[in-house]
């Protein structure tokens, strides 16, 4: 319990102290006119209330990911608190920050756009398909799981339910954002937020033993430690709540929506660490209600358990009548709502691909149309193969915008590091992950874990050097030393 609660505190001790220097360092103005006001169509450019932006955030952003992800996550032992909160505060939080800081700094623009400009016109072709590919896979995995779930509830047939999750998609997608979005949404964060809630104070007051982070148990505790290394697997695993690619494609919805630059640390950099916080109570909880790492693994290994179950399973057992409800909520509210955000994000990046202005019904009905063909079409596929994935993809995408914004910073002469790092550990990840996987090229542990760090470290160089010339290196290192002198000063 006591690591437990330490972790809890110093994610949120991450958002004062961090998250301001973050801020600091990106160059917040309050003074600066937003997309939201100077680009306001009353479709997607729409000014919110702070409050309701981070509920929308919060919940574009979390869905199911802090949940099933840190039950997965769990299975290997209190280590998955230490990827959670240094995850969560230094790298999640961060791309999180920038993704949707930058959106704000370039028009509203969606991610490919953005990272275009700071990497390349190469990358942004290969973004605008990769992340459109990525959001409609999303959008059809958060039709096929909920409508299956709710055939078992209601015994409805499962095409009538898919066609009416497909129906809501459709009108979610292109109605105005306050409309729809901004009513629903504030009310299903409020749910996943107390559903978290529940369960943390569950936690104190019950008879539930977590785990201590100690000498003994700083190690893989996973069943199959051999198959299921912690580096790269866990950091694959336990995506939101640490740090998601797939945020970085909601971001720019409520960065059309954000009125004052300033605001980006409480939406932003604070939805991330309320998610890393909900996915450190949900890894908790996996742990102790089953009475161990050990159980968890062998009761999670039997037929017909999945992390639906558990949370069926733990939410009816802590929680009570009111438990089910939210458990109801968890495994079918929250995934419709991320496949909404993901079909209307993916009208966003195709819209800002062409340049085609969304303002006019008939304009967003060309773009939503073929996408949701195409996604029905993929509602017969078998997904066995392709979603294992997803979790690489998702990670891939996060490295990707977070070795754009080191290129942002660099072009602007600003201190960088703290971007840097992050993008080249998750280079090590992404990169070591894809040679080590089943699903990948099968090499050895050695040889992976040799190719991915040389990459990464090769990349960060490579990304120094082609930049001294763009930064004029020497006054920037000057300006550099004179602005930690009079910080210290």
């Amino acid at each position: 319990m006591i690591t437990f609660l330490i972790c809890i505190f110093i994610l949120i001790v991450g958002y004062f102290l961090y998250g301001t220097y973050v801020e600091k360092k990106f160059g917040a103005d309050k003074n600066r006119e937003t997309p939201a006001i100077a680009k306001q169509d009353g479709v997607d450019f729409v000014p919110l209330k702070t409050g309701k932006i981070f509920l929308i955030q919060f919940l574009n952003i979390a869905g199911l990911g802090p949940i099933f992800g840190a039950i997965a996550g769990a299975l290997w032992g209190p280590i998955a608190f230490v990827w959670i909160v240094f995850g969560c505060i230094f790298a999640g939080a961060v791309h999180d920050y920038f993704s949707g800081m930058l959106s704000i700094r370039h028009d509203g623009e969606s991610v490919p756009e953005i990272v275009g400009k700071y990497l390349g016109n190469g990358v942004r072709q290969f973004m605008r398909i990769f992340a459109v590919v990525l959001l409609i896979l999303v959008g059809v995995v958060f039709v096929k799981g909920p409508a299956t779930i709710m055939h078992e509830l209601t015994g409805i047939n499962v095409a009538i339910l898919i066609a009416a999750i497909f129906i809501y998609y459709i009108l979610a997608t292109m109605i105005p954002i306050d409309k729809l979005i901004g009513k629903v949404y504030p009310l299903f964060g409020i749910s996943l937020l107390i559903m978290a809630i529940g369960l943390f104070i569950s936690l104190l007051f019950g008879d539930y033993r977590i785990p201590e982070l100690n000498a003994q148990n700083f190690a893989n505790l996973h069943a199959s430690p051999d198959d299921f290394p912690a580096f790269p697997l866990l950091f694959i695993t336990i995506a939101c709540g640490a740090i998601s690619g797939f945020h970085s494609t909601q971001s720019p919805l409520m960065a059309r929506c954000v009125t004052n630059e300033l605001l980006g640390k409480k939406i932003f950099f604070g939805a991330m660490i309320t998610e890393g916080i909900v996915a450190l109570i949900w890894a908790a909880v996996a742990m102790a209600f089953f009475g161990g790492v050990s159980e968890l693994g062998k009761t999670m290994a039997e037929e017909g358990h999945n992390a639906a179950w558990a949370v069926n399973i733990i939410c009816n057992t802590m929680l009570g009548r009111i438990g089910g409800i939210l458990a109801i909520f968890g495994v079918v509210a929250a995934p419709i709502t991320s496949g909404d955000t993901a079909f209307r994000s993916a009208r966003l990046t195709i819209a800002d691909s062409f340049k085609i202005n969304q303002q006019k019904l008939i304009k967003r009905l060309i773009i939503t149309i073929p996408v949701f063909i195409i996604a029905l079409a993929l509602t017969r596929v078998n997904f066995a193969v392709i979603w294992r994935y997803f979790g690489w993809s998702n990670q891939v995408l996060a490295t990707i915008v977070l070795w754009a914004a080191v290129v942002y910073m660099l072009k602007n002469g600003k201190t960088f590091w703290f971007v840097l790092i992050p993008a080249t550990f998750m280079t090590a990840v992404v990169i070591t992950y894809i040679l080590i996987a089943p699903e990948g090229f099968q090499l050895s542990y050695v040889i992976s874990y040799t190719i991915g760090i040389i990459v990464a470290l090769t990349l960060c160089g490579w990304l120094l050097l082609i930049n001294f010339k763009v930064l004029d290196w020497p006054k920037y290192q000057l300006k550099q030393v004179l602005s930690d002198t009079n910080t210290k000063l």
